[in-house]
């Protein structure tokens, strides 16, 4: 937003963007760093914000602010409302909604790895639907037949795909870390859950199942990655979840 809003009168402005060095940054702000550093050539706030639209979701699509047509909403979007309207009157399942995670992770595909935009584009497109191991699985092996093999951060940014998928499924709606702590945001977690996290995590667990917003918080321990923390709990989560009949 701030970008686009730089260098519009016939006076030249600048903006200048910091953030502290040997700080991590979120998925979602690298994502954004990386979005202006590619763009910017005359003429590039519209590819920028087609890139954050991608980044953060569309918004309210159907309120008064955005319509729902597919110039609006981009396609691969038209494309997902689409599939879950047509499955809606087959009486089909409908995809989980996706789990929003916001994290401390160095996750993201390097320029000097997969060096065309449009490549990176849709590989990051291609991790988004990752949501099994053997999914997994198959992208690295193209990216280690076409790229050779991924960096940490791209293996990262895989891997943090694949869980909140996985967690989309079992009903958690968001993962962020904040003050020291991981905070898983469900839709209702079950007393068997519950159990099996105190057990893990008698000394560093603190939740809410009593009124919305539903949420399980984890401490995270000095040396500890909070991506790995991370697939623990949705692990636990996973094992523990109400089978359906």
């Amino acid at each position: 937003q701030l970008r686009g809003r730089v260098g519009r009168s016939n006076r030249r402005a600048y903006a200048y963007f910091t953030y502290q060095k040997n700080r991590s940054l979120t998925e979602v702000a690298e994502k954004r760093l990386d979005a202006m550093r590619e763009f910017t050539q005359f003429g590039s706030g519209f590819r920028i914000a087609m890139r954050d639209l991608e980044i953060r979701g569309a918004g309210s699509i159907l309120g008064g602010q955005q319509h729902g047509q597919m110039e609006q909403v981009g396609y691969e979007m038209y494309l997902k409302m689409l599939n879950e309207a047509i499955a809606e009157e087959k009486g089909e399942p409908v995809k989980a909604p996706a789990c929003t995670v916001d994290i401390q992770v160095e996750a993201h595909i390097p320029e000097d790895y997969i060096t065309s935009m449009t490549s990176r584009l849709e590989i990051y497109r291609r991790i988004a639907l990752v949501e099994t191991e053997a999914d997994q699985t198959d992208l690295i092996d193209e990216l280690i037949d076409r790229f050779g093999d991924p960096p940490k951060s791209l293996l990262n940014l895989i891997g943090a795909s694949l869980l909140r998928n996985t967690a989309g499924r079992l009903g958690i709606n968001e993962i962020t870390q904040k003050r020291g702590a991981l905070f898983f945001f469900v839709t209702q977690p079950n007393a068997k859950q519950l159990q099996a996290l105190m057990v893990k995590y008698y000394d560093r667990i603190a939740f809410n199942d009593k009124t919305a917003p539903y949420y399980v918080a984890v401490r995270i321990k000095k040396g500890e990655l909070s991506v790995d923390l991370m697939r623990d709990v949705i692990a636990i989560f996973e094992e523990n979840a109400e089978k359906s009949a």
